[in-house]
């Protein structure tokens, strides 16, 4: 086992890792920005460097920076959590050149699954089904639009280094092909330095499920079951579960086995994930592998019992899996809510500020992955993301009434949150039934949010009316400030008679 780690992230993952550094005795090590010099990750770890200014690009996107900090720290092993540089092959081939471990899969496994197409190749040469659509970046408009008439309207434009919703765009007519191919080439250019893209159908009402998978440098694999991740804005996920409510035995197995053989074609190493497309008929396609943490791997943790933070560290020390398939078994149901400093009625516009009080919920079956406390600033320069809130119950049932409990008393003043967005969403009907996919906040919540009438609305009407009359009033005095008379009281003119005016 490592002695030292460097932990190369901020927030509430770089927390997480922490915790399971401290469980399994081995010291930590962070580095941070100068805005984060007060975080939680800078407070908690055993020892904390500052690696230079706010912007990501100066320091923890800085490969220079994170390496010296670990050199200086004398640090055996980083790891990336999620973001930042998790996946980037040329940083881990930089760890291996200074001979630092890098807790996560190798450069070939990352460069390889980390362009889309690249992916689709490989997957598909392993028997893994692909979702239809080109296997190498298309470069042309001509190319595109013939490629597009043969699979059929409609069409998904994708970056092919892309990831997070960046350089995709749905194309339904193609008259409109030309100008969102412009569109996502160069959102795809801004967002990775690369505007290549590829074509591949469009599945109508898809459900987003994901197979998470463990291996070692042995050759030993195994998945820990399915996480439900349809619920979406802009490609982004909001809220996941574990287990499915559409996944049977048979069809997690069918996809396990799939998963497994992706991951085995580029002698994967680590925790990664692969993420499929599920059709209404439970039909299921390959969509990517992302070679890293999840954001959302609390739910398979409290579903499973399997800490899967502690394996990547043993696994990237050296050791086995400390279990094997058949020791893999599901109890319960858990749900993930991520809490933003958004504001979700202006169309989840970023919320910066200090959180001037927090209180975090609690209770049975309740965890909560924060990364921030009372008094904290949250910056402008990244994501504004304030905890991942994750509920478990005997089944889905009771992790959602467990959930809405929770969201019900988790209190954050100072910025706008997510929270009031996460206890509708529990509250809607096609969600307790289970009745959605990736389309359904767009689709479905909005549109019956829109539709749903203000709660205590006449009693809002009124008091705004009050408000509007006094103020009203109030300008009325003030404007009348400068009279001979002096200022007029409101207290004196109340017993007037009516027909007199008051000025």
């Amino acid at each position: 086992m490592f002695q030292k780690i460097l932990i190369a992230n901020r927030g509430e993952i770089a927390v997480r890792v922490l915790r399971a550094c401290r469980e399994l005795g081995v010291r930590s090590v962070v580095v941070f920005s100068e805005a984060d010099r007060k975080s939680l990750h800078a407070r908690y770890a055993d020892e904390a460097h500052c690696i230079g200014p706010a912007p990501a690009r100066e320091s923890y996107l800085d490969i220079d920076k994170v390496i010296e900090a670990a050199r200086k720290s004398d640090a055996q092993a980083i790891h990336p959590g999620y973001g930042f540089l998790a996946e980037n092959p040329r940083f881990a081939e930089r760890c291996e050149k200074e001979r630092i471990r890098l807790i996560g899969p190798s450069a070939h496994a990352m460069r390889t699954m980390g362009s889309k197409t690249l992916a689709r190749q490989t997957v598909a040469a392993a028997g893994v089904p692909v979702v239809p659509g080109t296997l190498e970046p298309i470069a042309t408009d001509a190319e595109v639009a013939r490629f597009a008439r043969e699979i059929g309207f409609p069409v998904m434009l994708k970056a092919t280094a892309g990831g997070g919703g960046k350089g995709m765009r749905l194309v339904r007519e193609e008259s409109d092909l030309a100008s969102f191919l412009r569109m996502a080439k160069s959102e795809a250019k801004s967002a990775f330095g690369d505007d290549s893209v590829y074509v591949e159908k469009y599945i109508e009402n898809p459900r987003h499920i994901e197979i998470q998978i463990l291996g070692d440098r042995f050759g030993n694999y195994v998945h820990l079951g399915e996480r439900e991740c349809s619920i979406q804005r802009r490609h982004q996920k909001v809220i996941e579960e574990s287990p499915s409510v559409i996944v049977t035995p048979e069809v997690r197995e069918a996809m396990g086995k799939v998963a497994i053989e992706a991951a085995r074609a580029v002698k994967y190493e680590g925790a990664g994930t692969c993420e499929f497309l599920m059709d209404r008929n439970r039909n299921y396609y390959f969509l990517e592998m992302n070679t890293r943490l999840q954001v959302e791997h609390p739910v398979t943790e409290m579903v499973t019992g399997i800490d899967i933070v502690k394996e990547q560290i043993r696994v990237a020390a050296g050791e086995k899996l400390s279990f094997r398939q058949e020791d893999v078994k599901q109890a319960g149901h858990s749900i993930e809510c991520r809490i933003y400093a958004e504001d979700p009625d202006r169309n989840f516009i970023p919320c910066p500020g200090v959180i001037t009080s927090l209180r975090v919920p609690g209770g049975p079956g309740v965890r909560d992955d924060s990364g921030v406390y009372a008094g904290f600033e949250i910056p402008i320069h990244y994501d504004p993301i304030i905890s991942k809130l994750i509920t478990w119950g005997k089944d889905r049932e009771e992790a959602i009434a467990r959930m809405r409990r929770a969201l019900s008393v988790y209190v954050v003043t100072g910025v706008k949150t997510t929270v009031p967005f996460h206890i509708r969403v529990m509250r809607n009907r096609h969600f307790i039934e289970g009745n959605f996919d990736t389309n359904f906040i767009d689709q479905v919540f909005f549109k019956e949010e829109r539709q749903r009438p203000l709660e205590h609305q006449e009693m809002a009407l009124i008091t705004a009316a009050i408000q509007a009359y006094r103020e009203e009033r109030m300008r009325s005095m003030t404007r009348r400030a400068g009279d001979a008379e002096g200022p007029r009281s409101m207290w004196k003119y109340a017993g007037r008679p009516s027909g007199r005016k008051l000025g």
